[in-house]
């Protein structure tokens, strides 16, 4: 899922792609999409982004002279599991783009699209943040910090710090591999009390002995928790490209997972915590982990797909046409472990048959041995192919 970094990096792009672009005509919904019809057309107008947190407002301001007459229009979108921004030829649109943007002519048009395949995403008329979200911790840190520091009081904080710091009141932009990375950098269990981890940040104060750059230098050799909230997110953000959740191959998603020290990784272990959600952490999880139920170690010796991941070759169709398959079109990717296990039977009626010896053997030597069967003479062999259940 997109997180604070993936949004900001979002406007950037739209920002850089559109400066010198004027689009024209009416926005463009997909029919599938649930969200709101966009009730904007003018001859001549641009288009800027900003990010707050993990919304993005669109801004779409009509040009000096451009017809008909209207106010600039602004939309909120959230991203939900997989939206984006993309520039792309008005012939190649995605599959999947639900809100268009077209340039004016004269010259080829383009089109920017809101593309999500999953269809989580939203967006709003209006322009305005959704209402209760806190500071974002990206680029309104002192009063994330202090909104934090003030509120601790709230039932928010009884809880585990790993399900505390994906609340959006407090930690605008935090999101499931933000919070693994923070978290292990700081060797704080996820399973630990919100508040005791939070109350002796209150009490930090610098010596006011100290110079400017001797308090800087010390914030950054021992940051705190709420100060990693800001500078992890950074340094997301200075990897350019996409960030988390680009296509699979990309050479910015490569640079992503080389950067990545928890979230995923070989030996770190997992759990799930109250809301069904994957924390990855080293250790000890903390008083607060959820009794019965144990947590899974990665293995080290290969990197197995983590649930994010992308499938990056899909099973060949079936030779038979699928009476359902225009409908299949329009669901959401799979992830790999989300996809069931694959079963396929291959006919060859020349083949000779071949009996399951670990099976066979197991029920002759509970039963004795039986009188084989007369086959039929016209039944094919059928083999059996997939992955075993280990």
């Amino acid at each position: 899922m997109p997180e604070g970094p993936e949004v900001h990096l979002a406007s950037q792009f739209v920002n850089e792609a559109c400066r010198v672009l004027v689009f024209g005509g009416c926005v463009e919904k997909s029919s599938v999409s649930r969200n709101p019809e966009v009730p904007f057309e003018s001859s001549a107008y641009r288009i800027s982004a900003s990010a707050r947190g993990k919304e993005l407002r669109l801004t779409l301001s009509p040009l000096p002279g451009a017809q008909p007459p209207q106010e600039p229009l602004a939309l909120v979108f959230r991203f939900g599991m997989s939206g984006s921004f993309q520039l792309v030829p008005r012939e190649e649109l995605p599959r999947h783009a639900h809100l268009r943007f077209y340039t004016a002519p004269p010259g080829p048009q383009l089109a920017l699209c809101f593309v999500d395949i999953r269809r989580f995403g939203h967006w709003d008329l209006g322009g305005n943040w959704q209402p209760g979200r806190g500071p974002c911790v990206l680029q309104e840190y002192e009063q994330f910090r202090e909104n934090v520091l003030r509120n601790l009081s709230d039932k928010a904080f009884d809880r585990p710090i790993c399900e505390a710091l994906l609340d959006q009141r407090f930690f605008n932009g935090i999101g499931n591999y933000l919070r693994a990375e923070i978290l292990y950098r700081l060797k704080i269990p996820p399973f630990e009390k919100a508040r005791s981890v939070l109350e002796a940040l209150q009490q930090r104060r610098p010596s006011p002995e100290l110079t400017l750059s001797q308090k800087i230098k010390a914030k950054l050799q021992n940051p705190d928790l709420l100060e990693l909230c800001h500078s992890v997110p950074k340094e997301v953000v200075r990897l350019g490209g996409k960030g988390y959740g680009s296509e699979s191959g990309e050479e910015d998603f490569a640079a992503f997972r080389a950067w990545l020290r928890c979230y995923g990784m070989p030996g770190m272990s997992s759990l799930q915590d109250r809301h069904g959600r994957t924390i990855w952490f080293q250790g000890d999880p903390g008083p607060l982990a959820p009794k019965g139920r144990k947590s899974r170690k990665k293995k080290s010796k290969a990197r197995q797909p983590s649930p994010e991941d992308r499938v990056e070759d899909p099973p060949p169709p079936s030779k038979a046409p699928s009476r359902t398959r225009s409908a299949q079109r329009h669901l959401p990717e799979r992830t790999v472990t989300q996809r069931p296990a694959a079963t396929s039977f291959r006919q060859d009626p020349a083949a000779p048959k071949i009996p399951k010896k670990g099976r066979r053997k197991g029920r002759q030597a509970a039963s004795g041995p039986r009188r084989p069967r007369k086959a039929k003479a016209d039944t094919p062999s059928l083999e059996l192919e997939g992955p075993s259940a280990s």
